[in-house]
């Protein structure tokens, strides 16, 4: 019995080694497990936030006037042109805040909403399809409840674009896109004495990219149709390319070419980089 102790110790020493070893082992396993499940999660937040912060939010104001009660019969295509356009800058993307028959409160409610909505690295998109009117070398959106005899009329209840945009820029947004649609014969100017025919052109601020349905000064008649010529040949070139650019320079040139030359879209850009409408659409119809 003496003899066989040694042995005995020296047996069971090895197996407490083995068994203190594995434990040690699957100790150290398993923390690595957790600490690479706790990691995961982070590395996955990170990357979104990079993508987030890369892309940016895509923010649109679409307003579609037609119910004007000064004017001879509605404005069919403005409501119509700006349903089909948010259906399209949703497909693509963007958080769009659309109004329709928008009167001066809804249309100074929608501003204040968008520039609630605008972070720095904001790409923001305007639509604005009605009457729009020239005064003091600037155009302005009407509402629908305007009350417009004389020029100072529509600086008071009138959008002036230029003035929007300048509050777009100075809430930070990173790049602004703007489709006006409204180069019609306003239902005011028998009212004025003197008065401009269309639109003024339109200076775009840092980073901006402008699509006029017409040249300055240039009146257009509403063509039959449910859509404007301008959206339905937007809407057609949004398919073809993702980039804005490249989307308003084909819109004006589809448009001219279809229309000999009687309607060519004013196009104004201070673009300082490639914005895309969607970043899905293949770059080969670029």
């Amino acid at each position: 019995m003496t003899a066989r102790q040694p042995s005995l110790s020296r047996r069971s020493a090895v197996i407490a080694a083995a068994l203190l070893c594995t434990v040690s082992l699957a100790i150290g396993a398993h923390a690595a497990l957790n600490k690479r499940s706790l990691e995961a999660p982070k590395a996955a937040a990170s990357e979104q936030s990079s993508v987030a912060i890369g892309n940016g939010a895509r923010l649109a104001l679409v307003i579609g006037n037609g119910h004007y009660p000064d004017a001879n019969a509605p404005l069919v295509q403005p409501i119509n042109d700006a349903r089909a356009l948010t259906g399209a800058l949703r497909r693509d993307g963007f958080d769009v805040d659309v109004v329709e028959d928008a009167n001066k409160d809804d249309m100074a409610r929608a501003v204040e909403r968008l520039k609630a909505r605008i972070k720095p690295d904001s790409v923001v998109m305007l639509f604005f399809g009605g009457y729009a009117i020239q005064a003091g070398r600037e155009s302005y959106m009407i509402p629908v409840d305007a009350k417009i005899w004389r020029e100072a009329d529509v600086r008071r209840d009138g959008t002036s674009i230029e003035r929007l945009l300048d509050t777009v820029r100075e809430q930070g947004a990173r790049a602004k896109l703007v489709v006006i649609d409204a180069a019609r014969r306003n239902p005011y100017e028998r009212r004025f004495r003197a008065y401009s025919h269309g639109l003024a052109p339109i200076n775009a601020p840092a980073n901006a990219l402008i699509l006029s349905s017409a040249t300055p000064g240039k009146v257009l008649d509403d063509p039959k149709g449910q859509n404007s010529v301008l959206v339905t040949e937007l809407l057609n070139q949004l398919g073809k390319s993702p980039s804005a650019e490249t989307v308003f320079n084909k819109t004006r040139n589809a448009i001219a070419r279809s229309s000999d030359g009687e309607q060519v879209p004013t196009v104004s850009s201070s673009l300082v980089e490639d914005i895309r409408f969607s970043a899905d659409v293949a770059n080969a119809g670029s």
